[in-house]
């Protein structure tokens, strides 16, 4: 859904800046504020989305984090320190007098200001809407691909605003889909063929290499249709990182127009606006054409309801890359969990190693295919 509007600022009439005190009054989830050497930022509707965790950045509330963006233990990227400049709301204003109190070697503000030692690197400065390549009011699925050779160094500079690609409504309507959409299509469709292929089993008449001898045929009961299901499930696994690596992290030649067109359809859009809530999760018409030509494969390779048994562990595993993914990008894991080391691992994907970290739901095929994002020295926080 739509997120809350950011707080509104109170900035000093005579000077155009924000006062110390005001800064020290967003310290909770209602209203949360940051420095950067004298910049001020209003990052409350980062909070839940940072992969750190929403207590992380409420305990660096009214602070100077420059030590924590250049790191140790983890230094932020250029994309990340642009992502930032989109909460920018003004200058801290200087003061005299008072002193400094400190919380771990970080700027917390009592009365004084910090030192302006904070240089704004060029590269790092938020795409301004008005001066971008395209124009942010118009649909941008006919804009990208007269981007040419500046597409790619485009796309992969991510914004926090909702994306529109479509001139008509309908249309638009019908790319976007609500995380709950996937579940209320695909889940009874999972139990309705699980229920089928266990029952069907059971009754005892399926048997395997029928295609090649009747002499030699194996029996499949209905024990056999968990294997079945997992290993539809880590076929599933292997294309999901395919796909990802190979379709929808294609690199269109700057000279083909409509390849730019149909990359920034299927996953551009995604990159340059990662937390569009709208468009996390496959649209199940299209989901469909895809599904139902996996299953059409599984039909033609396995007996009917072996085949199916394998195309419907694939479909729950289709399901829950979907559920997971929308999670990373929305949801606030437990520091220390599963969940919480693969939204840092996807949010470097996106921010930092766009040809490395392709495995959604596990880094499982990373490893073997050695697309593995490097780890830090020192674990981030």
């Amino acid at each position: 859904g739509q997120r809350a509007a950011v707080t509104v600022r109170v900035m000093d009439p005579a000077e155009g800046a924000i006062p110390v005190a005001e800064v020290l009054r967003h310290h909770s989830s209602a209203s949360c504020w940051v420095l950067r050497g004298r910049r001020v930022y209003d990052v409350t509707d980062f909070l839940r989305l940072h992969p750190g965790g929403e207590r992380l950045l409420l305990s660096r509330a009214g602070c100077d984090v420059s030590g924590e963006l250049q790191g140790p233990p983890h230094r932020h990227s250029r994309n990340a320190l642009r992502w930032l400049e989109q909460y920018y709301i003004g200058e801290l204003r200087d003061e005299e007098g008072g002193a400094c109190r400190a919380s771990g070697g970080r700027w917390c503000p009592g009365t004084a200001v910090p030192p302006n030692n904070c240089k704004m690197d060029p590269r790092c400065r938020k795409v301004d809407p008005d001066k971008d390549l395209v124009d942010w009011n118009k649909p941008l699925l006919w804009q990208v691909g007269h981007l040419r050779e500046k597409y790619n160094e485009w796309v992969h500079q991510p914004v926090d605003r909702p994306i529109r690609l479509f001139h008509s409504d309908f249309i638009e309507s019908c790319s976007k889909t609500a995380w709950y959409v996937v579940l209320a299509v695909w889940v009874p469709v999972v139990l309705y063929c699980s229920w089928f292929c266990y029952s069907s089993l059971a009754q005892e008449n399926t048997r395997l290499f029928t295609s090649f001898t009747t002499v030699y045929t194996i029996p499949v009961h209905q024990y056999w249709f968990p294997l079945f299901f997992l290993l539809g499930m880590l076929i599933w696994s292997l294309l999901e990182y395919a796909i990802h690596r190979f379709i929808f992290h294609m690199n269109p030649p700057a000279s083909n127009y409509y390849l730019i067109t149909l990359h920034f359809m299927l996953h551009g859009q995604h990159h340059k606006s990662p937390f569009d809530s709208s468009r996390l999760v496959f649209p199940p018409v299209p989901a469909s054409v895809v599904i139902g030509f996996l299953c059409g494969i599984c039909l033609l390779l396995f007996p009917k309801i072996v085949g199916l048994s394998i195309f419907v562990g694939g479909l729950f595993g289709y399901v829950m890359y979907d559920m997971i993914h929308y999670y990373l990008h929305y949801g606030s894991p437990k520091e220390g969990t599963y969940l919480y080391k693969l939204k840092a691992y996807h949010v470097k994907h996106h921010f930092e190693h766009q040809k490395l970290g392709f495995g959604i739901t596990s880094k499982l095929w990373d490893h073997p295919f050695h697309t593995l994002i490097p780890e830090e020295k020192e674990q981030a926080h």
